[in-house]
């Protein structure tokens, strides 16, 4: 599948890998694809983010929202008020494993980096986002699956990336008027 990503695709992948091992992860997750084109410029998906008002102030925004949500153990929104209807207090779990354990325990992230040497892996959602962009890119009859095809398949995945991304004004439908709309802004690059 690989082969057949853009340049800018590729370092989309490239730069979450970065983001995992900066952060100490044994895994890439979809939150650190969604980082690694927030860092892109002069590429399809960053000119859509832009069309879409995402800029550096409110990427900054997204990061943080994204930092709380490793906080939760990567749950969503939804998922914590569904717990929450079970009578479990996510917020409450996170408090005392971290009163114990650190600020950030549930985060799945190592300190000590040391402990890793090896090539960070893709983790679930990240292959599932992947696998999507490329559904994307084959429904749209394109030959490549571009950045663009990724933060699609980010916007479509259930999950924090995004709900984020959502909270932000970036869902499938108004990603998809910019990139392919008629008539209106489109993104090009």
């Amino acid at each position: 599948m690989f082969e057949r990503f853009t340049k800018d695709a590729r370092a989309v992948v490239r730069a979450a890998v970065e983001h995992a091992e900066s952060r100490g992860a044994q895994t890439v997750d979809a939150g650190q694809l969604l980082l690694a084109l927030l860092d892109r410029e002069a590429s399809r998906a960053s000119f859509a983010l832009a069309a879409l008002g995402l800029d550096a102030t409110r990427k900054d925004s997204v990061r943080q929202a994204l930092d709380e949500a490793r906080r939760r153990a990567g749950l969503s929104r939804a998922d914590t008020d569904a717990l929450a209807g079970l009578g479990i207090d996510v917020l409450e779990i996170i408090s005392r494993v971290e009163e114990t354990h650190g600020v950030g325990a549930m985060s799945g992230d190592r300190k000590d980096r040391a402990w890793w040497s090896g090539r960070r892996a893709l983790g679930r959602d990240a292959k599932d986002t992947l696998e999507q962009a490329l559904r994307m890119a084959v429904a749209r009859h394109d030959q490549h699956i571009g950045d663009e095809h990724i933060l699609l398949a980010l916007t479509v995945r259930p999950g924090v990336a995004s709900e984020v991304l959502a909270d932000h004004g970036v869902t499938y439908e108004a990603l998809n008027r910019v990139l392919y709309g008629d008539g209106e802004a489109r993104a090009t690059g």
